[in-house]
């Protein structure tokens, strides 16, 4: 099997600045389209968000997409037409399923500090659920480990959706070495994001922020050229 890859690096995302928003888009998203990028599988979103204090996204609906938010630094306020409303902090996870159609608001709950965070979005493969919502706060990291945040398993490590996706986040040292094995290779690809520091996957040198997609692989070969943080995301390449 020949193998397959897409670089992203993260100065060619597209981008958005509307001063109390300031984002990075993988993936063709609201007013940034390219159509050499407009999913990697069943992985439609991946924007890289910066929220100004007190500023946020006001009530908006979605449907049939599973969204997964992965706060970087900072907390969240989230407000659902399910009932649910709290806070999301850095070290947690969220996760709605929109089914057959959910309302949402997302707003900085600080006043003063800025927010950062991952949203994620993936296509499902059942339609028209009955809306869902969950949340939790990942185990610590385990440095130079792969630590599962996300699959498609209630009873499985990290939080699940309707989808058979699995992500990882690690933390390395620099010079460290590692590997990842597909669950399923002959049908997924992996999506790699260096959300900090500099790594080697496959023998493709990659920065802070850059996308890797690949594909027709049973393993990824990791290493870390500095201390970096690296978030794998295992989808199906057929939606």
């Amino acid at each position: 099997m020949t193998t397959n890859n897409i670089l992203h690096k993260a100065d060619t995302r597209g981008k958005a600045d509307f001063g109390w928003l300031k984002a990075n888009y993988s993936f063709s998203f609201a007013n940034y389209y390219n159509p050499d990028r407009i999913h990697f599988g069943v992985l439609r979103v991946l924007n890289d968000d910066h929220v100004a204090a007190g500023m946020g996204f006001s009530t908006h609906p979605h449907d049939n997409m599973e969204i997964i938010t992965i706060p970087l630094e900072g907390t969240i306020a989230h407000k659902d037409s399910m009932g649910n409303s709290g806070t999301i902090t850095a070290g947690e996870i969220q996760v709605m399923s929109a089914g057959t159609g959910i309302y949402h608001s997302e707003f900085n709950h600080s006043a003063d500090q800025d927010l950062k965070l991952f949203q994620i979005w993936i296509f499902p493969n059942k339609e028209n659920v009955t809306p869902r919502y969950d949340q939790m706060r990942l185990p610590e990291e385990k440095r130079n480990h792969w630590n599962q945040i996300l699959s498609p398993n209630p009873d499985d490590a990290g939080v699940w959706i309707h989808q058979d996706a699995w992500f990882h986040m690690g933390s390395f040292d620099a010079g460290v070495n590692t590997t990842y094995t597909l669950k399923k290779p002959a049908t997924h690809g992996v999506y790699a994001m260096i959300v900090e520091g500099n790594a080697t996957i496959n023998g493709q040198a990659l920065n802070r922020r850059d996308g890797f997609g690949i594909w027709n692989v049973t393993e990824l070969n990791i290493q870390a050229d500095s201390d970096a943080r690296i978030l794998l995301m295992e989808v199906p390449m057929e939606i």
